[in-house]
């Protein structure tokens, strides 16, 4: 017999009332007016973002994550980058950076507190800054400063789908591809997590000039898609 839910933590927010609920040491639902957001026993596809994102890159690598969400995705991420395992307050010689976006506080507190042993403590790595901010204005921010980022890695509720604003969506929409083409250094990769397969949102990357993989982690049960756009690593017409 389950055990059942018990809520931890409640918040109210501008964007609705934000839950945190446990029924066993590993097992943990963050939800938003009753709806699940994510379950840390089904994050096959976080993790499976996280490593698919990162693996190749160079020491030193510059890495953006949109959500913070239980912090598995943020440690797969620093697993697979070199120098991974890095404890707390350690100095990693290579500087790899990798810089969080999470909207809302409370779930960083969460992070922090019951649900740090989940990740191992990943948003206290000394590779890791966290900003409590949108990460669409973020990538907004870094086309414009020229951020150079290694990869940007996208792990929102439902991601892309099919009706998603083709042209003025601020994550997947042409002209937020755009900014994420020019916040990527040459070769770069645009990680991003989906509930399900959007054949649109990979033709958007395509005219961008991304060459574009998608994977269906896992053989059974709940199975969501990761898409990864590169960015060629030399500068081609689509560079403009």
């Amino acid at each position: 017999m389950s055990r059942r839910w018990v809520v931890l933590d409640r918040e109210e927010t501008p964007d609705g009332v934000f839950e945190l609920r446990q029924r066993d040491v590993d097992d943990f639902l963050i939800c938003i007016d009753g709806r699940v957001l994510m379950n840390s026993r089904a994050s096959r596809s976080e993790l499976e973002l996280g490593v698919r994102a990162c693996t190749g890159l160079r020491p030193g690598a510059r890495v953006r994550v949109g959500g913070l969400g239980m912090g598995l995705t943020l440690r797969a991420v620093l697993d697979t980058l070199p120098g991974e395992g890095q404890p707390a307050h350690s100095v990693h010689p290579a500087q790899t950076r990798v810089t969080v976006a999470e909207l809302h506080g409370i779930v960083a507190q969460w992070c922090r507190g019951p649900l740090a042993a989940l990740s191992g403590g990943a948003i206290e790595d000394s590779r890791v800054s966290l900003r409590i901010a949108d990460v669409a204005e973020c990538i907004r921010e870094g086309a414009a400063d020229g951020a150079a980022y290694d990869a940007i890695v996208l792990d929102l509720f439902e991601g892309p789908h099919a009706h998603t604003d083709a042209d003025r969506d601020p994550l997947y929409g042409r002209r937020a591809i755009d900014r994420a083409w020019h916040a990527l250094a040459p070769g770069g990769v645009f990680a991003v997590w989906a509930e399900a397969f959007d054949k649109a949102f990979e033709a958007r990357l395509r005219a961008r000039g991304f060459s574009v993989e998608s994977h269906r982690p896992g053989r059974g049960g709940l199975r969501h898609w990761i898409v990864l756009g590169r960015r060629p690593a030399a500068p081609g017409r689509a560079d403009t």
